[in-house]
């Protein structure tokens, strides 16, 4: 059995959790997503929190 259903789910989850530890829902908090699987999870992420969302490509 997965621990998430998606990406999404798993960003959801994240983003639940950061939110509950830390308050990371100021102006100077932006989310980084790496290509190739990580932009769903920060996207969700980016989301929830109100955030910025910054895609950063690496080779």
């Amino acid at each position: 059995m997965a621990l998430f259903k998606d990406r999404a789910d798993a960003g959801e989850k994240l983003a639940w959790e950061l939110g509950a530890t830390r308050d990371l829902r100021g102006p100077g908090t932006v989310v980084l997503g790496l290509p190739r699987g990580g932009v769903p999870v920060a996207a969700e992420v980016a989301r929830q929190l109100g955030a910025p969302l910054v895609v950063l490509v690496v080779r």
